[in-house]
């Protein structure tokens, strides 16, 4: 039986590398993001690849009216969903964000709003079904607000803390909520950065990603050793952490 699968945000690096792995196990794939042509591309490379459906549709998670229609469209063409993955977002420049209010609401709208206003409405779907996975990628950069880049991860700890209360809300409804929460990796929206022997690449963490969803975990730092880097990260004392340049 073929598996039943929303990527949101299906043009980012991770969701593609997850899209070919899910290809290749002849899923039912619907891909949902803001490029169309590029969403063609990516379909018809997942059809290549084994895909037995890869249906795409438009949508600027921004718009937050749009929702509850893209989604609609999405079950009337599937009759359950086994598996949402939600992938898209941003990386704000946070000096920008310290002067304009206005980019700081923006930034939080993608990276956080957005996501929460998707899962309100998917948490509805998949607890009606008694069933499905409830996959989002948030960032280490939740765990511990940081001077580098606090905007982002007040964003991506505000939906930790939303899938936190999701799973427990779901368990009893046989709905698995898994919180992705990955280091740096070599994307296009980290360019610009200096990469390193922490950096991972999208393949390495699609890979992960399936192997949480396929295990039910409940969070998932990729690649693994993130988990103890913000073990530690989490635990040194306020007093110590706010004199740190992080």
């Amino acid at each position: 039986m073929h598996k039943n699968i929303l990527i949101i945000g299906a043009t980012s690096a991770i969701a593609q590398a997850t899209i070919r792995l899910y290809a290749e196990q002849n899923a039912n794939l619907y891909l949902l993001g803001r490029n169309i042509k590029q969403l063609e591309t990516i379909a018809a490379d997942a059809k290549i690849r084994g895909a037995n459906q890869a249906l795409f549709a438009p949508l600027d998670v921004n718009q937050f009216e749009s929702h509850e229609v893209a989604l609609n469209e999405v079950f009337e063409k599937f009759t359950g969903v086994d598996t949402v993955l939600i992938a898209h977002g941003t990386l704000p420049d946070q000096s920008a964000c310290e002067q304009s209010v206005a980019v700081t609401m923006q930034e939080l709208n993608t990276n956080a709003l957005s996501t929460i206003s998707l899962l309100t409405l998917l948490a509805n779907r998949l607890q009606a079904q008694q069933s499905g996975c409830l996959a989002v990628i948030s960032s280490v950069a939740g765990d511990r607000g940081r001077q580098s880049n606090y905007v982002y991860g007040a964003a991506k700890g505000m939906v930790s803390i939303f899938l936190q209360g999701l799973r427990n809300r779901l368990m009893p409804h046989n709905v698995h909520v898994l919180d992705i929460k990955p280091g740096f990796v070599d994307t296009p929206m980290t360019a610009e950065f200096k990469k390193g022997a922490l950096w991972a690449q999208p393949e390495q963490i699609a890979k992960s990603i399936i192997n949480a969803i396929e295990k039910r975990k409940n969070t998932l730092y990729t690649p693994v050793f993130w988990a103890g880097i913000m073990f530690i990260i989490r635990n040194i004392p306020e007093v110590i952490f706010k004199r740190l340049k992080l």
